[in-house]
């Protein structure tokens, strides 16, 4: 018996009973995936979009607005009266993203005969409350919270339960990353409307004082590490060399016409910009690092990470050649098909259309961050909330507000949760601001020593790890358990 199921036993024994357990462990179950394809969407599920009118401010009685707020619905298998209603807390991109990418969640459906339902986070997509001007003027982009976005969800669910066949649904959130969040948040703040939640790779607790800033640094550093710990030492070894490489102009010159970038590099803030594009590079390989070939955030090969260091292996390399290699592991993530003939450093998540996130991060989702270029692999950088709050009010005339989620839905004790799995990847940075114990009895932190972020909530695959395998099991008994009693 391996390691990494005696890490997945001790963590279901700690929720069942050892003859529940085994009954859990060996009970097949029915898996259908959905085979039909939909011509009308470039997608693998089926569905139809549909919009509901909800209020701009659910909060107050100053403001009359309304917007149409899109969701995606499929009712093949939610026949029977009071079906259960499989609902996802749609995250920070367009809601078609997120639908394409929770496979688990249309896989379970069937056997449960739920209805299925993706409903889009307003300012994201097409929801967007003043249209083109929704992020033109700060009166009209203040009303982007999660506070806010529940209350949406919470709407759009009593909407659908207004319907005689749905009268009495029990309802299960999904979600994965920020929808994790407010997944769990859901069932927290409204357990009157919810009956549970899958909260995978949900960083509730990565806000100010509850998690150091540098775990999440270096836990996308031990990624690298256990791929090659020469990968890791050559990417912190770059820093200094693209410093001093682009410190003039023929320098700079030389890594644009070297990486073939569609921007020049002409000032020392084109220089940072690069940087900070790297950066995310890294942590979303760390963060995709699925076994398998994916398009989640951008095409990308199976083990990714691996792929990547493989261009990185010569230790004593240093200067332009050092930045030659680096470039060409680079490639693995902006250009892994072969078709772009330059490399933007704009977005590194350009198919996300995540515009909004960075207006939550500067005002109630502050999640510090900071790296010491010693215990990981990025330049020291110190978290400073004077110099994050500057930067803030610059762009959107705000000032960020470290302690509202914590506030808001609790960070430091949350015993009275109920009814919520927390899974989370290890190989997942996020899991620095994951729950990693049980909250209750039926609060369980479910690790998965195998997983990158919110694998277990994607469709499933031969190359799955067991470990996830088994993680999906114990979602799907916890759902019936949540279902039945609800009945």
């Amino acid at each position: 018996m391996d390691d990494t199921f005696l890490t997945i036993i001790w963590l279901l024994v700690s929720a069942l009973s050892q003859t529940t357990l085994q009954m859990t462990l060996h009970r097949q179950f029915a898996e259908s995936r959905q085979a039909d394809h939909d011509t009308s969407h470039d997608a693998r599920y089926k569905y139809q979009i549909k919009t509901f009118d909800v209020r701009v401010d659910h909060f107050s009685f100053a403001i009359e607005d309304t917007f149409q707020l899109r969701y995606l619905i499929n009712d093949t298998w939610g026949k029977e009266k009071n079906a259960p209603i499989f609902f996802y807390t749609g995250n920070e991109g367009r809601i078609e993203v997120f639908a394409e990418n929770t496979g688990f969640l249309w896989e379970t459906a069937p056997q449960f005969g739920a209805l299925v339902v993706f409903a889009e986070h307003r300012y994201y997509g097409e929801s967007l409350p003043y249209g083109n001007k929704s992020f033109t003027d700060p009166r009209h982009l203040g009303y982007l919270t999660s506070q806010q976005a529940l209350a949406d969800y919470v709407e759009l669910i009593q909407h659908l339960k207004s319907r005689p066949e749905y009268n009495y649904s029990p309802v299960i959130v999904f979600g994965g990353s920020y929808g994790g969040m407010l997944s769990a948040w859901m069932r927290m703040k409204y357990p009157n409307i919810v009956q549970g939640a899958i909260a995978a790779s949900a960083p509730i607790l990565q806000f100010t004082d509850v998690v150091a800033c540098e775990a999440f640094a270096r836990i996308v550093t031990s990624d690298f590490r256990a791929s090659s710990p020469t990968c890791a030492k050559l990417i912190q070894h770059a820093w200094g060399a693209i410093t001093e490489v682009t410190s003039n102009d023929e320098g700079k010159k030389w890594l644009s016409d070297n990486w073939k970038l569609c921007e020049p590099l002409k000032t020392a803030e084109h220089v940072e910009t690069l940087k900070d594009f790297l950066q995310e590079v890294y942590t979303d390989l760390a963060m995709v690092n699925y076994p398998y070939e994916t398009d989640f955030l951008t095409p990308l090969p199976g083990h990714p990470i691996n792929v990547f260091c493989r261009h990185l292996t010569n230790s004593s390399l240093t200067g332009k050649p050092l930045l030659s290699a680096l470039h060409g592991a680079i490639s693995i993530y902006t250009n892994y098909t072969g078709k772009a003939t330059c490399m933007s450093i704009k977005d590194a998540e350009p198919g996300l259309d995540a515009q909004g996130w960075d207006y939550q991060a500067c005002t109630e989702m502050v999640m510090p961050m900071c790296s010491d270029g010693i215990n990981d692999m990025f330049e020291p950088s110190e978290w400073s909330f004077k110099d994050y709050n500057n930067t803030c009010f610059k762009k959107y005339s705000v000032s960020p507000r470290p302690n509202q989620i914590c506030e808001q839905y609790g960070c430091k004790n949350l015993t009275t949760a109920t009814n919520i799995n927390f899974s989370n990847g290890l190989m997942d940075p996020w899991a620095s601001g994951g729950v990693l114990r049980n909250l209750s009895s039926s609060a369980i932190a479910i690790l998965i020593p195998d997983a990158a972020h919110h694998l277990d909530l994607r469709e499933s695959n031969s190359n799955d790890p067991y470990d996830v395998i088994l993680t999906r099991k114990f979602h799907r008994y916890t759902i019936k358990k949540w279902i039945d009693e609800y009945r």
